[in-house]
């Protein structure tokens, strides 16, 4: 079987953002720049070395409509939220809420030694299942499988199948891959992706050539970028002398309309508008 091998058709830097009660992060989806990529609407990149930058965290706020996927390199952030479900996500941990009809919850960073290092990733849900009971996948990094291939590539597994080994994050509606993948330096490494998925890679650390190996059509690139790929079912990396580090996401696109308000995103105004309705009227959280 002949693979396509995908090309980089965007190259994004990421922005500056103040979110939440004044954290200091780096975006390059939502940006003015790039809206979405179907079915990714949101990434957000967080890593400093002052706890000023991320203290003050994501005091309690709704979302409805997405999913939010949350992966710490290195730090500690605890969460809770108006069902009643708290705990914390910690080195190498990963947590795919799905917010559904409607939830408020918070996320505040602790003060740590070091960098505190994380990313958070909004994925869409069709307009059949934006209105279903909102749920929490939380995985621990104990629980996300390592694969060690022989030329010293590393890949952490968080969700998607990469050589019979499955991710722990099952029954999400974009069939999705997130893979955390570390490529030694002058090393290749390639994953199949189906063709009808959109796939980006976000790089976090290091730097390498994407793309078709060899020629001309090769993107180099240093961190920290996102990347956009475009049609085939093939994507291949090729470390620099730094050796590389990235996010490989890839999901199956909705093709539905977006109306997005803040931490709403819906099909039509109208829905929006009824969000902020029920919101103002305490209705927005539904029990049962």
């Amino acid at each position: 079987m002949t693979h396509q091998t995908r090309k980089v058709t965007r190259m994004i830097e990421p922005r500056p953002v103040l979110e939440g009660a004044g954290v200091r992060l780096i975006r390059s989806i939502a940006t003015a720049e790039l809206d979405h990529v179907d079915p990714f609407l949101l990434f957000d990149h967080f890593g400093s070395r002052n706890p000023d930058d991320y203290m003050k965290g994501f005091p309690m706020h709704p979302h409805r409509g997405i999913e939010t996927v949350t992966y710490m390199i290195r730090g500690r952030v605890n969460h809770k939220d108006s069902m009643g479900n708290s705990g914390s996500i910690t080195d190498g941990d990963a947590q795919w809420m799905t917010s559904g009809r409607g939830i408020l919850h918070e996320e505040m960073p602790q003060q740590i030694e070091g960098e505190m290092k994380g990313f958070q990733l909004w994925v869409n849900l069709p307009a059949k299942d934006k209105m279903t009971a909102p749920r929490y996948q939380n995985i621990t990094s104990d629980q996300i499988p390592e694969i060690q291939q022989g030329d010293g590539v590393i890949i952490r597994v968080i969700a998607g199948e990469v050589d019979g080994t499955i991710g722990p994050v099952k029954e999400i509606v974009a069939d999705p891959i997130y893979l955390d993948v570390s490529v030694p330096p002058n090393t290749s490494y390639s994953q199949a992706i189906a063709s009808d998925h959109a796939a980006i890679a976000y790089v976090f650390e290091g730097g390498g050539a994407f793309g078709t190996n060899g020629s001309a059509q090769e993107s180099v690139v240093e961190h920290p970028r996102l990347m956009v790929f475009g049609d085939g079912d093939l994507v291949s990396a090729r470390a620099g002398e730094q050796g590389v580090r990235f996010l490989l996401m890839a999901g199956k696109p909705l093709n539905e309309p977006i109306a997005r308000y803040g931490p709403f995103v819906m099909n039509t105004q109208a829905e929006i508008e009824q969000t902020l309705q029920e919101l103002k009227n305490g209705t927005f959280i539904r029990e049962g």
